[in-house]
């Protein structure tokens, strides 16, 4: 079904309820999601992405029933991951000469997924444009490395609408199309989300490529993702967040993540929380046990905070397998700007500690010199030294 946008700007997408996870079961989806492609019938007719592959026969079915095929000018591919280039197989199949523009790299992403079928690609970057008729055009801005080498951004004079790929986008199905239609809550804690596990990465790029954006002076007057609601009421609040969550974002907060045997970790974890909110009733405290939560929503908590404590008992001279992922991924998404320190149990060899504080200043964390680390079940000596790892993590600077 074609829903409208904004002047001869169409959205006809998929909105996915019952999707549960995404990057394969790397991300977690918890209020389903959306692919969102785009129609732009001007003096030309523009497709702007298509949809994830699962859905490319219902995708091209709906577009059949509300166009032509054989009206479409030219097909626009942002990104090729498969989520936005997965109908162009079945789509090309029906009108195959039609040209697709798109960055050079995309064309290796596309190729590289679908194989060379002679498709008719013309590459553009930053600045090329596109006539598409009665007075408007189409303006290409790549954005490598958001999240991919092949990303682009694609801005349409006249309505002033910037079709921003895989930015400023959430894993939220929203019905309502709008964000201010969707529930407020849900869209900025799946905006945060997004950023934390997908985007943080790449946080200096995003920083220069906001400025680029700046400085083009484009007048924007509506931000359509390829995922979530369309920002259209203010829509530049969602910039003005990337801006603040690019620098290094933390808030009043410390995470506790950590994974046990015989529950003595567990007992330490605890311990610390209560000390935290004993010296800093403001300070926020988050305890999760890791193999248990949902890793993308602790790491959107890590995000949050200025600090982290982690804790595992050792397992074969290092750390349960849980947390050694855990970090792993953490590593990944390179946080900064971040205390950490580090917390087990152990009954014979006791190297998880250690083994924490290294895996964790790999990650990019400040790690403090306190540390609780207790032979079999934590004793009134070792709880003793958690004020004292607590006041470090506390303390500024």
């Amino acid at each position: 079904m074609r829903r409208h946008i904004k002047n001869n700007v169409s959205w006809l997408g998929y909105i996915d309820w019952e999707l549960e996870s995404f990057h394969g079961d790397d991300y977690s989806i918890m209020n389903g999601s959306s692919q969102n492609a785009y129609l732009v019938e001007e003096g030309k007719t523009i497709l702007i992405d298509t949809v994830w592959t699962p859905h490319r026969f219902d995708f091209v079915d709906n577009l059949k029933s509300e166009i032509d095929l054989h009206r479409i000018d030219a097909i626009i591919a942002n990104h090729g991951e498969c989520d936005h280039s997965g109908s162009l197989t079945a789509l090309m199949d029906e009108i195959p000469g039609t040209p697709i523009y798109c960055t050079a790299n995309a064309v290796k992403s596309i190729e590289g997924q679908y194989g060379k079928r002679g498709w008719d690609f013309r590459v553009v970057k930053t600045g090329d444009t596109l006539d598409i008729g009665n007075g408007k055009k189409l303006v290409f801005v790549e954005m490598r490395m958001l999240h991919w080498p092949d990303s682009m951004a694609t801005y349409m004079t006249g309505d002033n609408i910037l079709f921003s790929n895989d930015a400023f986008g959430q894993h939220y199905a929203v019905e309502e199309l709008f964000n201010d239609r969707a529930d407020k809550c849900l869209l900025w804690k799946e905006a945060m989300k997004y950023f934390a596990n997908i985007l943080n990465p790449f946080a200096a790029i995003l920083t220069k490529k906001l400025e680029e954006i700046t400085k083009l002076n484009l007048p924007i007057d509506i931000i359509a993702p390829s995922h979530g609601a369309i920002w259209r009421d203010d829509p530049l609040q969602i910039v003005r967040k990337y801006s603040e969550w690019a620098d290094a974002y933390q808030e009043d907060q410390i995470t506790i993540a950590y994974d046990t045997m015989w529950e003595g970790t567990t007992r330490i974890a605890h311990e610390i929380a209560s000390e935290v909110a004993r010296q800093s009733p403001s300070t926020v405290v988050k305890v999760f046990n890791v193999s248990k939560a949902d890793k993308n929503e602790v790491m959107t908590e890590i995000f949050r905070s200025k600090a982290v404590a982690l804790g595992s008992p050792t397992v074969g001279n290092g750390i349960l397998s849980s947390m050694a992922g855990f970090i792993e991924f953490m590593r990944q998404l390179k946080f900064r700007n971040k205390k950490a320190a580090a917390f087990g149990c152990y009954g014979w060899s006791g190297e998880s500690v250690k083994i924490l504080q290294e895996k964790l200043r790999e990650s990019g964390f400040a790690v403090i010199d306190e540390n609780i680390r207790a032979m079999w079940t934590a004793s009134s000596d070792d709880l003793a030294k958690i004020p004292g790892m607590v006041s470090s993590l506390l303390a500024q600077g």
